[in-house]
């Protein structure tokens, strides 16, 4: 069973558009988006029922396009994806390089994940990301050094992913 996430996708993760010129159809890539201006997708959203996946995507072709902004691809939060998904940040890159959409880049990581997952491994994976605390006295210093940083009065952030959708929204102009 494959499960896939449709909650905020850009018109750029569209896997490839179309358009014919006589008989001959012409495919081509589109880029990914551009993180100087908008974030990308939130941590929570699926692909998949990966969490995290659509964001690492979103960073992995804004960095080959050279519109990463601060955001880096293969960070630590990427690298726990890596891992249990067992597949390299490089290998990955180059199916993004490709000009791949999610869903083909989705078939990508199902075919060589090594151990392949069960839907059940994926969901209890992503389910224990969204809960995610920090939990030694160096993660919970920087956590909380950047929670008072941007908004210092919300009591409702206590997870990594209530911390980067945070971070996310202020630094493109929202209000804490």
């Amino acid at each position: 069973m494959r499960l896939l996430a449709v909650d905020v996708i850009y018109l750029s993760h569209a896997p490839h558009f179309g358009y014919s010129v006589g008989n001959k159809l012409t495919f081509m890539a589109i880029t990914g988006p551009d993180l100087t201006k908008v974030p990308p997708r939130s941590p929570r959203v699926r692909l998949g029922g990966y969490a995290l996946l659509p964001r690492m995507l979103d960073k992995g072709r804004a960095t080959l396009a050279g519109k990463h902004g601060e955001y880096k691809y293969a960070c630590p939060l990427d690298q726990r994806f890596l891992e249990f998904a067992g597949i390299s940040a490089a290998a990955l890159k180059k199916q993004l390089a490709s000009g791949k959409g999610d869903g083909a880049i989705l078939d990508w990581v199902e075919a060589n994940a090594k151990p392949g997952r069960t839907p059940t491994e994926i969901a209890a994976w992503s389910a224990a990301g969204d809960a995610r605390v920090p939990t030694d006295v160096e993660s919970r210093t920087y956590f909380n050094h950047l929670h008072q940083s941007v908004a210092p009065k919300r009591e409702d952030i206590g997870t990594w992913f209530d911390l980067l959708d945070l971070d996310d929204y202020v630094s493109f102009g929202g209000k804490p």
